[in-house]
């Protein structure tokens, strides 16, 4: 029984990578379909880095991403990887992320609920710094 249940950590654990790799990619390329694959619609996205409250669902978040010119096409190095995953049951999960955009270097916090038979993120808390 214990070894059948780090059998599927190990294949969850590698599944939200998957999720992860398809955000960062989705981001470096402003590819909202990409997002919504690995986005619930239900979810909020969260930042208070300049003092100001910032919350969105992604029928908000999705047309300010379509509207940037992608990293991918200014050609920007990326800067994605994973810091922390941590599972608090069997259908839900935190990411501690960081990529950059531009001249802003992003920590997000992701957590990821596992429902409709796919792990998605349904809320993005961050901060960004200015790269210097």
């Amino acid at each position: 029984m214990i070894i059948n249940e780090k059998q599927n950590m190990a294949t969850e654990f590698l599944t939200i990578v998957n999720v992860l790799s398809t955000y960062f990619d989705g981001l470096y390329n402003s590819n909202t379909s990409m997002l919504a694959d690995v986005f619930h619609p239900q979810a909020y996205y969260v930042s208070v880095t300049d003092g100001t409250m910032i919350r969105l669902d992604m029928d908000e978040y999705f047309p300010i991403v379509d509207k940037r010119p992608s990293p991918s096409s200014r050609g920007e190095k990326r800067n994605d990887r994973i810091i922390s995953l941590e599972f608090a049951g069997p259908v839900t999960a935190h990411a501690r992320v960081e990529c950059s955009i531009k001249e802003k270097f992003f920590t997000d916090f992701l957590t990821l609920i596992f429902v409709d038979q796919k792990w998605q993120i349904i809320s993005k808390v961050f901060h960004y710094d200015y790269i210097k």
